[in-house]
């Protein structure tokens, strides 16, 4: 055992009260509680940590009895959350609370990795570490509580949190740990898809998320939880755009330098961190070698195997509309210059667009480097703000007034209301009169009842 970095654990044990009121309130009901996992490791790193866990010899029922706000997640194996001042804290009974003598070890022995099996005192300031953790956080390393087989069958998501640790914080999986992974990688699917997803996004945010995609690939577990993603490797892309190599290089790539665009700390909007990864999944299926490679209509491809994946792992619609934009839209730059400029500006003015001029620049940056469409989207952009009624114009006439027109409703109704939307963004009408003229005119040109 031994002390721990004094003002580190005080400075963020000020900032966390709460779950120190909750592991002194089990103390003074007579229970042993201690701080555990991920709190302590980031603690002897010198990390603020996320999160704090409590480790207690109370069953779930005594703990919804001393608390007033709780949450039963998961009562059948000792854990509940208490709720205190807007946050959320998990507290666990011991693996086995009857036997005091070894409850720690018992405990311990039955986490998943080292650095997060160690349990801290407070106010003996102490660390209580049965499994070596604090030397592999000395040694940088990603290594399963004694045998890491076992503890992946315990759990198998802890196969992909591994390697989320390991490039959240740029650690090493233990040579063991590692062989462990790629014997049970396929049993990967017998875990819940939101569990997947939610540790797929933390490796996509991280600040090495290409190193993760590479783990992932390296151990077997990208191909049963992304089969589309290892359609990528090997598939080669025409070298004059892309001199970088294969489709999966240059997703790699991409990622890259999305996470040193936040500064190497990891944290895109999920979003766009999937819009990146699957932005080119339907080059496989388009792919085409005749003059020379091509991908027709990849996009669209693309965009259709992004929305069955989405759906696959539960993304929310809303995500899930985001990320097959991202993916069905992100070539389109490539034509903006010679756009109409009412064409231009409907582009320039949709939802997503902030995401997919980032995503526009991460590819090029990842491949030829040619940011000049990116730039006269910018520069035009900015113009267009500085118009007047700028790239959303106000609605000059409705459909009512069509009807007045003695236009009967229909489909037409769309696309005269689009036609003259069209002319306002051009700058060649700008009043209720001369929208109304136009109206006039077109009706009478195409002869529309």
């Amino acid at each position: 055992m031994c002390k721990c970095n004094k003002d580190i654990f005080a400075i963020t044990i000020i900032m966390k009260a709460s779950a120190l009121n909750i592991l002194n309130t089990l103390r003074e009901h007579g229970f042993i509680a201690l701080f555990v996992g991920g709190c302590v490791r980031d603690l002897l790193m010198g990390r603020e940590p996320e999160d704090f866990d409590i480790a207690t010899n109370a069953s779930p029922a005594q703990v919804m009895q001393i608390f007033q706000r709780t949450i039963p997640v998961g009562v059948q194996f000792g854990i509940v959350i208490v709720l205190m001042k807007g946050a959320k804290f998990e507290v666990a009974q011991f693996r086995d609370a009857t036997d005091p003598a070894n409850y720690l070890r018992h405990d311990a022995l039955h986490r998943d990795f080292t650095i997060n099996g160690m349990f801290y005192d407070p106010d003996t300031e102490q660390v209580f570490d049965y499994v070596g953790g604090q030397h592999d956080i000395d040694r940088r390393l990603i290594r399963g509580i004694e045998n890491p087989y076992a503890r992946f069958v315990e759990d198998r998501l802890r196969m992909m949190r591994a390697i989320r640790f390991a490039v959240t914080r740029d650690y090493h999986i233990e040579a063991e740990t590692f062989a462990a992974i790629q014997e049970l990688a396929p049993q990967i699917s017998s875990v819940s898809v939101e569990r997947i997803r939610d540790e797929l996004l933390k490796i996509l945010m991280s600040p090495h998320p290409e190193r993760g995609l590479r783990l992932l690939d390296e151990t077997g577990l990208l191909a049963p939880i992304l089969p589309e993603i290892t359609a990528l490797k090997g598939l080669p892309q025409p070298e004059q755009f892309h001199p970088e190599g294969d489709v999966l290089t240059h997703t790699l790539l991409m990622l890259q330098h999305l996470a040193r665009s936040s500064g190497g700390k990891g944290g895109a909007n999920p979003e766009l961190a999937m819009g990146v990864l699957l932005h080119d999944v339907g080059k496989p299926q388009t792919f085409t070698r005749t003059d020379r490679i091509r991908f027709h209509d990849h996009a669209h491809v693309g965009a259709a195997i992004a929305e069955n994946l989405c759906l696959r792992l539960k993304f929310s619609l809303k995500a899930t509309e985001k990320i097959t934009t991202l993916v069905k839209e992100h070539l389109k730059f490539f034509d903006a210059e010679q756009m109409k400029k009412s064409t231009l500006k409907r582009f320039l003015r949709q939802e997503h667009l902030a995401d997919l001029l980032e995503l526009h620049r991460l590819d090029c940056l990842a491949s030829n480097k040619d940011l000049s469409h990116y730039h006269f989207c910018l520069a035009r952009l900015e113009e267009f703000r500085n118009e007047k009624d700028m790239i959303r114009p106000p609605q000059l006439i409705s459909g009512q007034d069509l009807i007045q027109l003695g236009i009967a409703p229909g489909p037409i109704f769309r696309q005269l209301l689009e036609y003259i939307e069209d002319a306002q963004l051009e700058g060649s009408i700008s009043t209720r009169q001369q929208a109304l003229e136009l109206v006039k005119e077109i009706r009478h040109t195409l002869s529309i009842e």
